[in-house]
């Protein structure tokens, strides 16, 4: 009976903790939707970037970049629709800047403080804003897939379906790095200096705008192979796999590992006894 009763106790408060845990994640989920409902011009800007590089520049070098029958593909396809993925992750990437950019703003506010001493795990913390955060990319990704169709892009519509897990895993990544750079961006007006050495490199040394094989053709080696190591490339390549069906084990491995190895970056900088909150600290009192 003693047994019994101590198991049930047990069963109690672990789910009394998940319970906690949950509504605490549903918090601040439902407080970035509020505030990103409040933003309308978020959208429109999330939108407005992708579909210019589709219609002005896509458009431009259609008859320059032609895209041979290379995987997933099984026929010739129009430069558009070879650009797609990789405007797909564009607004995964600059919505997962956009959160650390919100992240820095929170943190001069002081709503960062108030929020990382919610009685809950720094980590469980961290990690619902990165799916909040997620959740915004998700639905704006969406978004611009419905306005591709305007523009008559042929992507499958079943491949609607088979790209969600990859965007969701895609924009935890990216998401991940964004919640790394708020480490270290202490400022909003450092953030531009964020754009210029990590956003634009990673975006365009990727797979996002032309094949790898069209880079090695070229001779731009260096080039080549830091696209091969770019966690972005790689994403990209998750997602236009799955666009049409198909599985791309070498990206899945790539993105799962990163996204792993910036979250836990970032749980280690905002932890006060360790990370950057030590330093900047030190410096303080030097």
């Amino acid at each position: 009976m003693s047994y019994t009763h101590s198991k049930q106790t047990y069963l109690n408060r672990e789910f009394m903790v998940y319970s906690s845990q949950l509504r605490a994640m549903l918090a601040i989920i439902q407080r970035e939707m509020i505030k990103f409902w409040h933003q309308k011009g978020r959208l429109v800007a999330a939108l407005v970037r992708p579909s210019l590089w589709l219609i002005v520049f896509a458009a431009g070098f259609q008859n320059v970049f032609g895209v041979s029958i290379i995987p997933p593909y099984e026929t010739y396809i129009e430069y558009q629709e070879y650009v797609i993925p990789g405007l797909l992750g564009m607004v995964l990437l600059f919505n997962g800047m956009q959160s650390s950019l919100a992240m820095v703003y929170d943190r001069e506010m002081g709503l960062m403080r108030l929020l990382l001493t919610a009685p809950q795990p720094r980590w469980f913390l961290l990690f619902s804003k990165l799916v909040s955060g997620t959740i915004l990319s998700l639905l704006q990704a969406y978004a611009f897939l419905l306005l591709s169709v305007v523009f008559q892009i042929e992507i499958p519509l079943i491949g609607w379906l088979y790209a969600f897990p990859a965007m969701l895993l895609g924009g935890l990544m990216l998401g991940s790095l964004g919640l790394l750079l708020s480490v270290y961006v202490k400022q909003l007006e450092n953030f531009a200096g964020t754009m210029n050495f990590v956003i634009f490199p990673m975006f365009f040394i990727s797979t996002a705008l032309y094949p790898l094989w069209k880079l090695e053709e070229s001779g731009a080696e260096i080039v080549f192979q830091l696209a091969s190591y770019n966690p972005f490339t790689h994403a990209v390549e998750l997602i236009r796999f799955a666009l049409y069906g198909q599985f791309n084990a070498i990206s899945l491995g790539v993105v799962l590992v990163s996204g792993f190895i910036f979250f836990m970056l970032s749980v280690w900088g905002y932890n006060p006894q360790r990370g950057m909150a030590k330093f900047t600290k030190q410096n303080k009192t030097k």
